[in-house]
């Protein structure tokens, strides 16, 4: 569903396009960091004992292709989980 009105829209991009390179990049490591504590905090919620290691593998399971984690990490999410 789309919620934003076409005006809305073509000012949003009318900003964007604006807006410097710097900030741009600067608003996208702002959402990555949130989504990122988002997902962990999502991890934790459904793994309380997890460990620091564990915590980052489950993260990294939600990024990563299963063959690469389970080559070079070890981690197969079909035993684990996410």
């Amino acid at each position: 569903m789309d919620d934003t009105s076409p005006e809305v829209r073509r000012k949003m991009v009318e900003l964007y396009r604006a807006m410097p390179g710097w900030r741009k990049i600067a608003r996208v490591q702002e959402l990555n960091r949130r989504t990122t504590a988002l997902a962990l905090s999502d991890i934790r919620r459904r793994h309380p004992d997890a460990s620091e290691r564990e915590l980052r593998l489950r993260l990294a399971s939600r990024r990563m292709e299963p063959a690469l984690l389970r080559r070079h990490f070890g981690w197969d999410v079909r035993v684990e989980g996410y």
